[in-house]
């Protein structure tokens, strides 16, 4: 375990503690909210100190709010920042002059009005724990003069914290934070490439979006500068994903409203749309006026998974990829216009790569789920293979490792087998040769997908694998196991001897 691992592990714990019975929805927002609120803190003290050692140079005011916007940093006034509230910690006025810090900063900063949680003065949360949150987080300090260093560590542990509320929350988790693992996947599959536009119309806390920022860094080594659009129709929740991309540094157009019924992007192309969607939403509408988008066919009413997967279709720009998560059962489905559809999008060459997941993967839902990979102008681009009239079928069901009782994760092997069979399959590099795999892909044409009626399971496709021989001789494996079974009586024998000896010594018999 790293040690910022080891970090988010031990403040997770702490605060856990001083949660006491709150519940862990609403006291979400009670820690993200201080840890929003130290990361601006301490990038507003590194540029203040800056400020105020060059002045006698440039003659700049620290105290200056233009000072800091042009820089892309928070000004943050004098009774918001850190020392000043850390300071206050023990008193009891403490969560109203946090609310009132909360208050002074979207003040001074309308980017993030609306944004920041102000309900720390409620006479419910218990004062002196929320001092000794406060003094908690203020311990996050590994600080790494100059490098910025700070501002990293205040992110991943947000974004730790993200994780750990939504499997507190369980089912309800779910509807905010989408695993890592699976980001990771969509991410390591696209490919996203700087200077390029994103899309998420079902964004939940933005993690789509920091992951795909990360990819860029780690392979290109420089921020990525992507252009963000994203839309989360949960008030709570479109608040967590600006501070969570704020205090990454990434800048973002994130909009609150119903994507289906009201886009806030219509007329918006993007290269890569990567969404997690709710799953089988039957109490949804669209928006009349955009039928238009759904030219691949109207969505059976009963199921919103075909409406999301063409409205992501329509925000493709030509060349452009997506990578959607959605319930196993739009894989088969026959519903209403469901399977005509699916017919529409694999004849019109829509479709590029289908994943099955394993269980368990979800923090609101047991179920399996796949992910959709769909692409335009499949057959124009000469920077892939010629397989416009083929489909690539993976089976990663097994794949995995249970980390709780109730909760799997993709591992990085396993993240890297799927995408490099991806990249394999659909580069035109002739040093990556791809081949079918037996119980793990297949590269199915289309005349052959017709025949199963244009289901995408792709276990209807993959040769199922066979299991390995035992060459083991019978005779020899017998005596091998009873002499092992052998072994194991004789020790029981011994340990229920010793049980009734224990018995009788206090005077019962068996």
């Amino acid at each position: 375990m790293t040690t910022r691992h080891k970090l988010e592990k031990t403040l997770w714990q702490s605060a856990d503690k001083l949660r006491s019975n709150m519940d862990a929805a609403e006291y979400k927002h009670v820690v993200l909210g201080l840890i929003f609120l130290k990361y601006i803190s301490d990038a507003f003290k590194e540029h203040y100190n800056h400020l105020v050692e060059t002045q006698a140079e440039t003659g700049a005011d620290p105290e200056d709010k233009d000072e800091y916007t042009g820089d892309r940093i928070f000004y943050v006034p004098p009774s918001a920042r850190w020392e000043w509230l850390q300071g206050r910690a023990k008193l009891p006025t403490i969560g109203k002059d946090i609310d009132e810090a909360m208050d002074a900063i979207e003040k001074d900063n309308p980017q993030l009005k609306g944004v920041l949680p102000k309900d720390y003065a409620r006479p419910t949360l218990d004062k002196m724990r929320l001092g000794e949150l406060i003094d908690l987080i203020g311990s996050i300090t590994l600080s790494q003069k100059g490098k910025g260093k700070d501002k990293d560590i205040l992110g991943e542990v947000f974004e730790y914290f993200l994780g750990q509320f939504a499997d507190a929350e369980g089912k309800k988790g779910g509807q905010f934070y989408t695993p890592q693992s699976i980001v990771k996947l969509l991410v390591e599959m696209l490919e996203p490439e700087a200077e390029k536009r994103f899309y998420d119309g079902a964004c939940g806390s933005g993690g789509m979006f920091v992951q795909s920022e990360k990819f860029i860094e780690m392979h290109e080594h420089r921020k990525g500068k992507i252009s963000i659009f994203g839309q989360e129709s949960n008030p709570t929740t479109y608040r967590l994903a600006k501070m969570n991309l704020a205090i990454r540094g990434i800048e973002a157009k994130i909009e609150l409203g119903d994507t289906l019924l009201n886009d806030k992007f219509p007329n918006q192309k993007v290269d890569y749309v990567i969404a997690n969607p709710p799953f089988n939403v039957s109490d949804y509408k669209i928006n009349a006026s955009e039928k238009e988008k759904y030219k691949f066919g109207m969505p059976y009413e009963g199921n919103a998974n075909f409406a999301w997967l063409q409205h992501f279709i329509s925000k493709l720009a030509p060349y452009g990829t997506a990578g959607i998560v959605l319930a196993n059962g739009s894989m088969t489905s026959e519903t209403g216009t469901e399977g005509q559809i699916r017919k529409e999008l694999i004849e019109n060459n829509m479709v590029d790569c289908m994943v099955a997941l394993p269980a368990q993967l979800f923090y609101n839902t047991g179920i399996s789920a796949c992910l959709w990979f769909l692409r335009r102008n499949r057959e124009g681009n000469s920077k892939f293979r010629n397989r416009w009239d083929e489909i690539l079928f993976i089976d990663a069901s097994k794949m995995g490792k249970m980390i709780s009782r109730k909760q799997r994760e993709l591992e990085p092997a396993d993240i890297q087998k799927i995408a490099d069979t991806y990249h394999n399959w659909r580069l035109a590099n002739p040093k990556a040769e791809y081949q079918d795999e037996a119980g793990f892909c297949k590269s199915a044409s289309i005349t052959e997908i017709r025949k199963h009626n244009y289901m995408l399971t792709p276990g209807r496709y993959i040769e199922f694998k066979k299991e390995e021989e035992d060459d083991e001789v019978f005779q020899e494996k017998m005596q091998r196991l009873t002499a092992m079974l052998r072994e194991q009586m004789v020790l029981s024998a011994k340990q229920d001897a010793k049980i009734k000896e224990n018995l009788a010594s206090i005077g019962f018999e068996i």
